[in-house]
């Protein structure tokens, strides 16, 4: 990758004049080159380079650009320190401020390394930190598949791994991409074994809350299948998940009233909980009953005659329920309900949906045939 340079001089005509520039600008450092070379140069200039920094002057790209310019033509490993060092200044310095031109010498930086270099992945942290605190990770590459592969070329071992992961989970949660935020933290879950899950205590119950407090959020099964998640077993955040998994509203009612402290505790609504295992209970009936009689919903929704019909248009605009009203006969006709859970017994319906269904085509071009030999 080409990036623009301050001056277009050889590499020691360049150290010179930037140590002149910021020299000129305040900085303690020396106007002479050093004798050890290169990248000593640049350990002097990058730890003066705050003066250059702390201005808003059109020189301040060039200046920075060339630094970066000059860090990727070093050896490989005498780059790291020097990466890691010039990354905490554009991090944490003027935090904040003139995000966008430190997102670009970062990405500067970040495109013009070698692609397996294990430092990129400081590189890439460095830009999810820039990016969260002024909103935009949606120009930072987030995609799963994208990140599972750096993982893997910058040969990350597993603290550094799930740092990165939970690194991105956080900026996605401060940048309100929740959906995007709920994989990133299954597969933090999911990279943890037997032997470390205890670790993940605080991940689990966070995945767990978020999950729960998530508007959008429906189907939680798959986290009671993650290591982390089962190790809470007997914990009341654990008791908590099951119930919204499976059970029904009149067990959420009943864990409410015991652990009223424990929910307000975990910032989670109780009118919103009460509304989601609502719809829920409703999935589950939907599954069980192609049609639900009004008192039915009543009493098992704890919900008034008046409000029966508003539920359910409510139900069918989350896409988790498609049914229509018969009021005539106050009943909810249903065509289709998702399942709350998709273990063995799903899948064996399913088989057999298949199978009727292969079945159904094969009597149809065996009459085709019958009609036109040439079907």
């Amino acid at each position: 990758m080409s990036v623009p340079a301050f001056i277009d001089v050889t590499e020691e005509d360049q150290a010179s004049e930037l140590r002149a520039y910021l020299k000129a600008k305040g900085a303690e450092i020396s106007e002479e080159n050093s004798e050890g070379g290169l990248h000593v140069d640049l350990a002097q200039i990058i730890e003066a380079c705050d003066v250059c920094l702390k201005d808003d002057d059109k020189d301040v790209e060039s200046v920075m650009n060339s630094i970066v310019s000059l860090l990727l033509i070093l050896e490989t490993e005498k780059q790291e320190a020097l990466i890691e060092s010039l990354c905490e200044k554009l991090v944490k310095f003027r935090e904040g401020e003139r995000p966008s031109l430190r997102m670009q010498l970062l990405s500067n930086l970040f495109h013009g390394m070698d692609e397996n270099t294990p430092v990129r992945h400081t590189v890439y942290c460095s830009l999810i930190k820039v990016a969260a605190t002024c909103n935009a990770i949606s120009f930072i590459p987030t995609d799963l598949d994208q990140v599972r592969k750096w993982i893997t070329d910058w040969n990350l071992d597993t603290e550094k791994k799930h740092t990165l992961l939970r690194l991105v989970y956080e900026a996605l949660v401060d940048c309100k991409k929740s959906e995007a935020a709920a994989k990133v933290m299954v597969e933090l879950l999911g990279s943890y074994t037997e032997d470390n899950a205890s670790q993940a205590r605080v991940d689990a119950h966070r995945c767990i809350v978020r999950a729960l407090k998530d508007p959008n959020s429906y189907l939680f099964d798959h986290l009671l299948a993650l290591k982390p998640v089962r190790f809470l077993e007997g914990e009341l955040i654990h008791d908590l998940l099951t119930i919204f998994v499976s059970a029904k509203l009149a067990a959420y009612v009943k864990f409410y009233q015991s652990n009223k402290d424990f929910i307000e505790s975990l910032g989670l609504s109780h009118e919103q909980n009460m509304a989601k295992m609502r719809l829920l209970t409703f999935m589950g009936m939907a599954v069980e009953m192609k049609e639900i009689l009004f008192d039915t919903m009543q009493q098992e929704l704890q919900i008034g005659a008046e409000d029966v019909e508003a539920f359910v248009i409510d139900a069918v605009r989350t896409k988790m329920v498609y049914c229509k009203i018969d009021q005539t006969q106050r009943k909810v006709v249903v065509s289709h309900s998702t399942h709350r859970t998709f273990g063995k017994q799903q899948w064996q319906q399913l088989h057999d949906t298949l199978c009727s269904w292969k079945q159904n085509l094969a009597t149809v071009k065996s009459s085709l045939q019958t009609l036109s030999p040439t079907a």
